[in-house]
């Protein structure tokens, strides 16, 4: 993968960046994302945050050697803190990390969110714990998309601030509000890979001289959540 060809997952997130959008990439790794999103044209300025000296170093040679120093920007800083207000940032992505690691970047960088109109976000693990941040900060999911890619399955969550609060259900926040009314193959393998994994961790500490009857409940539980969603179509 480099600037000019992007995996499927990094090209499904560059799809949600609105046309002349001024971009901060959080935890840009090689700047690719904004690179390509640069050299197509479709973004008027980029801010490539890391956190890391080593890869920050990386990703400033990698910058200049696609003679975009003038419009990607490498900054070495912790999460938001990348973002200046002279930036005029109005698009944030912030994809490969864990749920709740974006959720507390998010958080910890509130005062960088001012202005900023888009929110593209893909997390690893820890779906549902993002969405609630989203929901308590009042930023609606507009889009949610499932992309598999090398035999993983990510979520790729897009939210914008609302004007008026809301909320979403527990079970919106697990499953995704907007993959619900769609789901598909991809979300039925997803949900399915995970019916199995807890089947066979009940299965493991059911063999167990004292079984955990109170997690052993709550495993069923989760499973008959589950498949209801799968069920539900």
């Amino acid at each position: 993968m480099d600037a000019q060809h992007l995996s499927k997952r990094l090209a499904v997130v560059a799809s949600f960046v609105p046309q002349g959008a001024r971009l901060a990439d959080i935890g840009s790794d090689h700047a690719y994302l904004p690179a390509a999103l640069a050299l197509a044209g479709k973004i008027d300025q980029a801010v490539a945050g890391e956190v890391v000296a080593g890869p920050y170093q990386n990703m400033a040679n990698e910058i200049q050697q696609s003679g975009l120093g003038g419009q990607v920007i490498p900054r070495l800083a912790n999460g938001l803190a990348a973002i200046h207000p002279d930036d005029h940032i109005d698009t944030v992505v912030i994809a490969g990390m864990g749920g709740t690691l974006i959720a507390d970047i998010l958080e910890r960088g509130q005062k960088q969110l001012a202005g900023v109109q888009r929110l593209i976000l893909q997390p690893n693990v820890g779906e549902p714990r993002l969405r609630a941040w989203l929901q308590a900060h009042r930023y609606q999911i507009m889009a949610e998309r499932l992309v598999k890619e090398d035999g993983h399955i990510y979520e790729i969550i897009v939210a914008e601030p609302s004007p008026v609060p809301f909320r979403y259900s527990d079970y919106e926040l697990q499953f995704g509000p907007l993959l619900l009314e769609k789901k598909g193959p991809i979300f039925a393998e997803k949900w399915q890979d995970y019916i199995q994994r807890q089947i066979a961790v009940l299965k493991q500490i059911a063999a167990a001289k004292q079984p955990p009857v109170a997690k052993m409940e709550q495993l069923k539980a989760a499973i008959a959540i589950v498949k209801e969603a799968l069920a539900d179509d």
